[in-house]
């Protein structure tokens, strides 16, 4: 299982794995229990784990830098209902992390998180782009001069009636305006 296809869902508690994306929601597998359902993106978000940042009192770090920093520690995680045990463990393994931003609430989640990683032996780390696609990516990005911008036209004034090439022969038909009487 790989940490670049894992997703929280709102309103639904642990981790999923995506399994295939739809139109109108996913296919996912909870981490948990390995039930597989299908999840209505119109009742729910979804938020992949690579794309989770946590406000630090410098820059933004990605949730893989702190998950590393749990893992580096060793030490047991904390009784998840306890909020103060949590904190004091966070401040001991992660002392950057902003603890005004972050919620404990915030908190409690990458402890669940964590443990639902380890239980099910995911490799903690963002996904690598090869440097050829990186190259590529980056060509694709370059901006191009933009030309001067025309003013608009009416499309409705402008448009033109596509006549049948049989008809496009004759001769245009001679309407005759009857004169009002005066």
């Amino acid at each position: 299982m790989e940490y670049s296809k894992l997703v929280a869902v709102t309103g639904l508690p642990g981790l999923f794995e995506l399994i295939n994306s739809k139109t109108d929601g996913a296919i996912v597998r909870s981490l948990d229990d390995k039930s597989t359902r299908f999840v209505s993106s119109r009742i729910h978000n979804f938020s992949h784990l690579e794309s989770i940042e946590v406000y630090t009192v410098r820059d933004n770090v990605n949730l893989v830098d702190v998950l590393n920093a749990m893992d580096a520690a060793g030490t047991t995680l904390p009784d998840e209902k306890d909020a103060a045990a949590i904190k004091k463990y966070f401040e001991k393994v992660y002392p950057d992390m902003d603890f005004e931003r972050v919620y404990a609430s915030d908190m409690k989640k990458m402890v669940k998180w964590f443990d639902i990683l380890k239980k099910n032996n995911v490799e903690i780390k963002l996904s690598e782009v090869p440097e050829e696609e990186e190259e590529a990516i980056a060509e694709e990005i370059k901006p191009e001069p933009i030309a001067e911008a025309k003013p608009a036209k009416k499309a409705a004034a402008k448009k033109k009636e596509v006549v049948p090439e049989e008809e496009a022969t004759e001769a245009p038909k001679k309407t005759t305006r009857k004169k009002k009487a005066e």
